[in-house]
């Protein structure tokens, strides 16, 4: 079974001048019972940050948090004693685990566009941990690149302490791909440009479409597209 969900459905959240958001669950002021995740992925915010402002530090716990670079760049401080930055094409997870506090500045002159997943991890009291790699998988084409992933199947992504794996594809207009998966997994799709079909369900930019049940899901672009796909575990036992 496919469920859509239109762009006009996502929550749009201005909460300070800098900061211009799309909340896919329910976050922050948002707040929708029959929202608040799908499998383990308790949060998706599609972010832009204005030039010279940002997150100030605050606190997290017992949550994978991933962060995806699109356009700019991030910089980063934690309360583990990293200082880095994550630019465009670089992924990021941190493992809040007991609990750790972090600061996400846009130092630049121009804005800063990343998505921001958070995954209720497979286990509680891990010890906060940090990951950064760089992919490049802005620049793929006709493929589905794994950025992060707790199956240890995969190599060269950051890993997340969460039986999932996300995926960024970039598919130029009338080019194909198929993924396989599980009746016992679920996907989710959310699509940042152009125009996808995804077993004939059309989306555009900002649609997503949350799966289950389905174990082939074939994709075509009408049009040169950007997407993110993740699969997930649908029972909680797995996660």
């Amino acid at each position: 079974m496919l469920s859509y969900i239109s762009a006009n459905d996502r929550f749009h959240a201005q909460p300070v001048a800098w900061l211009n958001s799309y909340h896919l669950f329910s976050f922050a002021g948002y707040y929708d019972p029959k929202n608040m995740h799908f499998g383990p992925l308790r949060v998706f915010n599609d972010d832009t940050v204005a030039a010279k402002s940002g997150f100030p530090q605050h606190p997290h716990h017992e949550m994978e948090i991933v962060s995806i670079v699109l356009e700019g760049e991030i910089t980063h401080e934690d309360t583990m004693g990293n200082k880095t930055t994550i630019k465009a094409g670089e992924v990021q997870r941190m493992t809040a685990g007991t609990g750790l506090a972090h600061s996400e500045m846009n130092q630049q002159d121009e804005s800063l566009k990343f998505y921001q997943l958070w995954f209720i991890p497979n286990q509680k009291g891990l010890a906060p941990s940090y990951e950064q790699k760089d992919i490049d998988f802005l620049g793929s084409k006709n493929e589905l690149v794994p950025l992060v992933s707790g199956q240890k199947v995969l190599e060269d992504v950051v890993y997340i302490n969460s039986n999932s794996t996300v995926y960024w594809s970039n598919l130029r207009a009338d080019k194909e791909l198929e993924f396989k998966t599980f009746p016992i997994r679920l996907t989710f799709v959310y699509v940042r440009e152009g125009a996808i079909l995804i077993n004939g369900t059309r989306l555009g930019p900002g649609d997503q479409a949350r799966m289950t049940d389905e174990h082939v899901i074939h994709f075509r672009a009408e049009q040169d597209a950007q997407f993110i796909l993740i699969d997930l575990p649908a029972a909680e036992a797995n996660y």
